[in-house]
């Protein structure tokens, strides 16, 4: 089971903290591994508790034995009562708290209640967040393999005359009978000049011969996500079709050759655009290279021209460059990796390069 106290513990102590209060629902599932729609962790720099009510109390401290003392919140004892009697008995002086995901209100509410000045420090679970752990990184093969698959069956279904909402409501259709908790976005099927839209939602148009085809498609298995984008063509594309979806396989690939620990994402970001925008095409890639993944479809972190950090192990983000030509046609071609100690792996399995659909 996925236990990650250790590790906030270690950062507590770098970062000069005491303890730091959870009520994100992702922030408290990645501390402790379970998962739950309300409730509270705190981690110190020596112990960490999970404060929750009827309705998890017996599956948390089955669960969570060894790993945290569990607490039961009533209307009796409220779950702020118990955390202020925690941290008076841990002797906790300096608090962290999660300043992006709770209400200014609610924040202020704490340091009222408690006594203390909540130092923010989401960002001290997000940077742990970014890099997986070997259970998560498991759980995100799988949501992977999962759109693989579908991505092969919907491939062999898709034909002209489908519309772009029924090719994505097929492809959420076997999300769930994969046992998914769902798409990790609203699923994207785009044809012909609605591909030039990055995010344009599935609509009634009709597949027809000479389309282009993009598909940027995702799901969450076990609470954890994937993403991939795939533009393949319905019949022979033309040659500046055919060209264009080279151009952005080849930006694509450019920019993961360079991806190993201790490389800049600004410089990912830079590798793609450099040779999209030098074959004349660089106002028509206008987003970000890619964005971090993990419980949620869009972590914390990007690749984009401003981002100076550097890859570390374990990390996940996708490489999506793409180019966008309005009227006409659009192609991505989006891949998730996984920074290695040596280099990256590339978790989707599909083939980057253009295919036909609808033979």
């Amino acid at each position: 089971m996925l236990n990650n106290i250790a590790r906030i513990q270690r950062a507590l102590t770098q970062a000069h903290l005491d303890a730091i209060l959870l009520t994100d629902e992702n922030d408290r599932r990645f501390a402790t591994g379970f998962p739950s729609s309300d409730g509270a962790v705190i981690v110190t720099v020596h112990q960490a508790f999970f404060i929750t009510d009827a309705r998890y109390i017996e599956a948390v401290r089955a669960a969570l034995t060894g790993i945290a003392q569990v607490l039961l919140c009533s209307r009796e004892a409220p779950m702020r009562t118990l955390v202020q009697g925690i941290l008076r008995e841990a002797n906790v002086q300096i608090l962290g708290g999660e300043e992006q995901t709770t209400s200014y209100a609610e924040f202020t509410a704490y340091e009222q209640l408690f006594g203390l000045k909540l130092q923010p420090a989401q960002n001290l679970i997000r940077n742990l967040r970014a890099a997986k752990q070997p259970e998560e990184l498991a759980m995100m093969y799988q949501a992977q393999q999962i759109t693989d698959e579908t991505f092969a069956q919907i491939c062999t279904v898709i034909r002209p005359g489908m519309t772009e909402r029924e090719v994505a409501s097929f492809i959420d259709s076997q999300y769930r009978a994969h046992g998914c908790e769902g798409p990790s976005f609203t699923t994207i099927v785009s044809f012909g000049a609605n591909a030039a839209a990055p995010h344009h939602e599935p609509d009634d148009t009709v597949l027809k011969p000479g389309d282009c085809v993009l598909f940027d498609m995702g799901c969450i298995k076990d609470r954890y996500c994937s993403d991939m984008t795939r533009t393949w063509f319905c019949g022979q594309p033309t040659e500046k079709q055919a060209a264009v979806h080279d151009l952005v396989r080849r930006a694509n690939e450019a920019a993961e050759a360079l991806i190993k620990p201790g490389v800049r994402l600004c410089d990912l970001d830079a590798a793609a655009r450099s040779l999209i925008t030098a074959a004349g095409y660089g106002e028509y890639f206008n987003h970000r290279l890619g964005h971090f993944i993990g419980q949620t479809d869009h972590e914390k972190g990007d690749v984009s021209s401003a981002n100076t950090a550097v890859a570390r192990p374990g990390m996940i983000f996708s490489i999506e460059p793409g180019v966008y030509l309005p009227g006409e046609f659009g192609v991505r071609v989006e891949d998730l990796v996984l920074v290695t100690e040596t280099g990256c792996e590339v978790l989707n399995r599909n083939d980057k390069h253009w295919d036909v659909v609808g033979k």
